[in-house]
């Protein structure tokens, strides 16, 4: 299976993140020493611990172009960075593995991955993790319905229809907020337009990692 159709239940989501979706290619033919150190370094940014020093030895030391260094410690932090927010119970070593050589990740350097993921240093970048992550609250429920004016202080508004939305969040709050149906059909096309050219930049070629 290629890495443009991983299954839907991968851990980064149902779409691969363009930095794992160029990892394989850049690490065709890199040795796992140095690997390994790429790894270690990586592991160390996501602990907030400073490997600048790491990284320039590793970048004098390879015979690895630097640029092709960039992208192979992008993905490296990115499949680490989404396997660490997701709790244990729900991520299971096997489907973890399997995530990773559906997208032809080399088996060893899965192991490696795997290691560190299910591994003894999981517990100190969960802590780092949780404090750098911004939690805003979630939306738990959503009402809305159309009301018309009858008795109002504004001429203009009076027997005019607009739409009463009420979010209930997370935290326990509740937000409630009217909006006329002419914004909301605005609001509407706009949300459908952004869509559409989401999709229609997607399609364009230059922006396709091929092989």
């Amino acid at each position: 299976m290629s890495s443009s159709q991983a299954k839907d239940s991968s851990f980064w989501g149902g779409r691969v993140p363009p930095e794992i979706e160029s990892l394989s290619k850049n690490l065709k033919g890199l040795d796992h020493d140095t690997f390994r150190k790429l790894l270690k370094a990586v592991v160390s940014s996501l602990e907030r611990k400073d490997c600048r020093a790491l990284m320039a030895s590793i970048a004098e030391s390879s015979m690895v172009p630097q640029e092709r260094l960039s992208h192979i410690v992008a993905g490296m932090y990115r499949i680490l960075s989404e396997a660490i927010r997701i709790p244990l119970s729900s991520l299971k070593q096997d489907a973890f593995k399997e995530d990773l050589r559906e997208i032809r990740i080399p088996e060893d350097f899965i192991s490696d991955f795997a290691s560190v993921v299910f591994g003894s240093r999981r517990a100190a970048l969960e802590i780092v993790t949780s404090q750098n992550d911004l939690h805003l609250p979630a939306l738990q429920d959503f009402k809305w319905r159309v009301d018309v004016a009858i008795s109002t202080s504004s001429l203009a508004r009076a027997l005019q229809p607009s739409v009463l939305m009420q979010m209930k969040l997370s935290d326990g709050s509740s937000q409630c907020f009217e909006v006329p149906v002419s914004k909301f059909q605005e609001l509407r096309y706009n949300a459908a337009l952004i869509l559409k050219e989401m999709n229609d930049l997607e399609k364009r070629s230059i922006l396709q990692i091929k092989d």
